[in-house]
């Protein structure tokens, strides 16, 4: 019934119904209530939604940075053996460590199996060579390099070198997972005319057809709540934080609790957010708005391959998140030189002082953290990013500059990192600026926070 009256209605922006046992108002434009259209279904699902596996990729990486930042500054096997879990094995043990409830914001689930079962970060990371860090390892190889560092770091953080890992885990896995299987994959490959065709089921018995399923886990990547349309970019800034405000936000359907599935705001929607909230750009419902306005095209499709005006149609929609989604790595990108910037004259005040640089340099090195995962991030695309990249990485370095000038340029074959001296603390801050620069000549960033 609810299938019958929606295709008969998709131009009309609320309908009203009863979809499983849920009365209320059904809106088009929340990511969650598009009818079943696979030809001879016989089941009994009304709804053909399903991306909670890429929910529990999130929930995987969020609870992975809690980890990260859990050495106690010896090697310790054990924690590294409980990231490898969140990162790369397939258990039934993995409790929910982050996000986790914070005051009245009170989370539905408490382990990843609840979300989704046997899932893991390791099987959908970019496995390109990651040029931008030394000894050309691959995506996996360099989270896993770094999952290591990690486990023996005080709170995840070397001071002596300048990483921070739970940043640097935390903002590349953003990039070589979510955005690369997103614009990469799904959004590409996979919209392909013989890839997943509409007029069939994604597999056999499923609820949804190969198009439907397909796009549905690109939007799962974005990491939006299904209402988003219906909220501003600060009420989703707000759930991301799990601010008490931020909870009727997130509450769509009303039960006092967020459902990760649906609710909750995860990693890239949360910087879109971060960045749109500023009044500048519309980065987040822009990338919404596209995923919403592709799939209602497939929903009118009702179950037919789609033809090659659909197609094109829905070429030019993942084109549009791809293109937005890039902005947005890049707006980090940007605001982080600028962090890394602002922390380099405040050590270098305080060292002409000639006093306590610990709580600057730890800063400092966060900020670089961040600055280094994103401008990672953003190589992991469909588009080969060329002379941007190498300018890019040679700019920010493998490593941070520090106070005595020193900077990681290689890491040997133990494991262990290699230190030269580095350009001038004035160089590496005009490098800052170029960073800044390049954002906004080959990116067209507009947010500028923390413009130089």
């Amino acid at each position: 019934m609810f299938k019958r009256q929606f295709l008969m209605a998709t131009s009309v922006a609320t309908l009203a119904f009863i979809v499983s046992g849920c009365s209320g108002v059904i809106d088009s434009n929340v990511y969650k209530y598009y009818p079943v259209t696979v030809a001879g279904y016989n089941g009994d699902k009304d709804i053909s939604v399903s991306y909670t596996g890429q929910i529990a990729r999130h929930v995987l990486h969020d609870s992975l940075k809690d980890l990260a930042g859990q050495g106690d500054g010896y090697p310790n096997d054990a924690l590294k053996s409980i990231m490898m879990m969140y990162y790369s094995k397939k258990s039934k043990k993995r409790e929910i460590l982050a996000p986790k409830s914070k005051g009245t914001f009170i989370i539905k689930q408490s382990r990843v199996d609840d979300i989704s079962k046997k899932k893991d970060l390791a099987g959908k990371t970019y496995k390109g060579t990651i040029s931008g860090m030394p000894r050309n390892m691959s995506g996996p190889e360099l989270v896993e390099f770094w999952i290591s560092k990690a486990s023996s770091a005080k709170k995840g953080v070397d001071v002596a070198y300048g990483y921070n890992y739970p940043q640097l885990i935390s903002k590349f896995i953003m990039g070589a997972v979510s955005y690369n299987q997103a614009v990469d994959n799904y959004l590409d490959e996979k919209l392909g005319a013989n890839t997943k065709p509409n007029n069939k089921p994604y597999k056999k018995g499923a609820h949804y057809t190969g198009k439907e399923h397909v796009w549905d886990e690109a939007f799962g990547y974005f990491g939006a709540p299904a209402h988003t349309l219906k909220l501003t970019a600060k009420q989703v800034y707000n759930i991301a934080k799990r601010k008490s405000e931020g909870l009727s936000a997130a509450d769509w359907d009303g039960d006092g609790k967020v459902d990760l599935k649906t609710e909750m705001a995860f990693g890239p929607a949360y910087y879109a957010a971060a960045f749109d909230k500023g009044g500048k750009t519309k980065y987040l419902h822009t990338i919404t708005q596209a995923y919403v306005d592709g799939r209602k095209l497939i929903v009118a499709a009702n179950g037919e391959k789609l033809t090659e005006i659909q197609r094109s149609q829905l070429y030019a929609y993942s084109s549009i998140i791809a293109k937005n989604w890039e902005k947005v790595l890049a707006e980090a990108t940007f605001k982080y030189a600028g962090s890394v910037y602002k922390d380099m004259v405040k050590i270098q005040t305080i060292a002409e002082a000639k006093g306590d640089l610990s709580k600057a340099l730890s800063s400092y090195i966060k900020h670089w953290g961040e600055l280094k995962g994103f401008s990672l991030a953003l190589q992991t695309g469909k588009n080969n990013l060329g002379a941007t990249a190498t300018n890019l990485n040679r700019l920010i370095g493998f490593g941070p500059l520090m106070p005595d000038l020193s900077q990681v340029t290689n890491i040997n074959t133990k494991g262990d990192y290699v230190t030269g001296k580095g350009v001038s603390w004035g160089n590496y801050l005009q490098q800052m600026v170029s960073i800044q620069k390049l954002m906004i000549s080959k990116f067209g960033v507009k947010a500028l926070n923390k413009k130089i």
